[in-house]
């Protein structure tokens, strides 16, 4: 199992809180984004820098993406293509996806996507802060601590 990050918008809250797992499990990590992005110092993490270009980080990240792999991420889309990989999508607020809920993630998303079309005006999502760093980080362990154990057993 490898770690693949979207790192063209991760918060730099969640930085060190993956720099640490990484370190610790010593589990391979990929940074992709179209500019470099600095996580830690962790031996374990590579940094694949893309070219500019809408979702050219996302493309990548789906081919080096494998059944098993951990993806962390914010978008949806991109969460849905690796779910249909067989591998696991965590957002930033600790939402872990799966088959059996991405499709209505998507289909949320898709909803306000089409209402903004029209001129409508709606609430972006709230600001990310310490919490949503907790939670993402209570997150990440629980499935580290499932699926590492497995992996190495």
């Amino acid at each position: 199992m490898k770690i693949l990050i979207d790192g063209d918008a991760f918060p730099n809250l969640l930085k060190p809180i993956v720099s640490r797992a990484v370190a610790r499990l010593k589990i391979p990590a990929i940074v992709v984004a179209n500019k470099k992005i600095d996580i830690g110092g962790s031996m374990p993490i590579r940094y694949e820098i893309v070219e500019a270009g809408a979702d050219r980080a996302d493309h990548r990240i789906v081919e080096l993406t494998e059944p098993g792999d951990l993806v962390i991420t914010a978008d949806i889309p991109l969460a849905d293509r690796i779910v249909e990989r067989n591998a696991h999508a965590l957002d930033h607020r600790g939402t872990l996806y799966t088959r059996d809920n991405i499709k209505q993630y998507l289909a949320m998303r898709n909803l306000m996507d089409e209402i903004r079309s029209t001129g409508e005006t709606t609430a972006g999502p709230k600001p990310f802060g310490p919490k949503d760093a907790h939670a993402f980080a209570n997150a990440l362990n629980a499935f580290l601590a499932k699926h590492v154990s497995k992996e190495r057993q």
